[in-house]
């Protein structure tokens, strides 16, 4: 059985297909069942409730601009392993674009308005590393899961007790953002600049104060 080879313009249309799916599109099929399904919340008060909407929110966002980054990355990356490897992480954000999509609907809420900005922006800075070389294009991969892990132990933290369901999505999310960060280093990520991951900090906090409300 033979593989078939994708030409760049392959890819490139492959490309375009996703950001239009992404941006645009119906929630993607999951690959993995959502982890909060059959889960039962306990009593949310309305505040409960909308809080949960609003970390729901900008996770969503959060996997958009993930879906952007990989997609970019997976594009201008030079080593078919390296490229393998990115491809296989947005197929596990892919997952979590799902969850968070299926329970900000369960919660009556809506995603970012603001959802094509952020996948513009964050695809054309993941092909920009993937094109700086594989070991910087791992490095902020390495440093963008790190930030979002520390980012959902803040949910989690403040998230109710009884709210069962977004606990559940947060918390494999946490395994599978982890783990994205490992094999990076593990395949020579390389470390990035202070100034850059601090820019990195700025630019995710500005998108999610922004996202917190539309």
């Amino acid at each position: 059985m033979t593989t078939r080879e994708y030409s760049p313009i392959d890819r490139l249309i492959g490309v375009i297909d996703d950001a239009v799916k992404t941006a645009f599109g119906p929630p993607p099929a999951e690959s993995r069942p959502n982890p909060a399904r059959g889960l039962s919340d306990g009593e949310l008060t309305a505040a409960d409730r909308d809080l949960a909407a609003r970390f729901m929110r900008i996770n969503h966002a959060g996997e958009v601009c993930a879906q952007a980054l990989y997609q970019g990355q997976a594009l201008t990356a030079r080593l078919p392993d390296v490229r393998g490897k990115m491809e296989q992480a947005a197929q596990e954000e892919n997952d979590h674009l799902a969850w968070t999509a299926e329970r900000l609907r369960e919660l009556g809420s809506h995603t970012s308005i603001l959802n094509p900005f952020w996948y513009t922006g964050s695809f054309a800075i993941g092909a920009l590393a993937g094109l700086a070389g594989d070991k910087w294009s791992l490095g902020f991969v390495a440093e963008t899961e790190k930030q979002v892990v520390a980012h959902l132990d803040g949910h989690l933290a403040r998230l109710s007790p009884n709210d069962a369901k977004s606990r559940a999505i947060l918390e494999q999310m946490k395994i599978d953002e982890g783990r994205h960060a490992t094999v990076a280093i593990e395949h020579g990520a390389a470390t990035l600049p202070p100034p850059v991951r601090q820019l990195m900090r700025l630019t995710s906090k500005l998108m999610t104060k922004t996202v917190y409300w539309v």
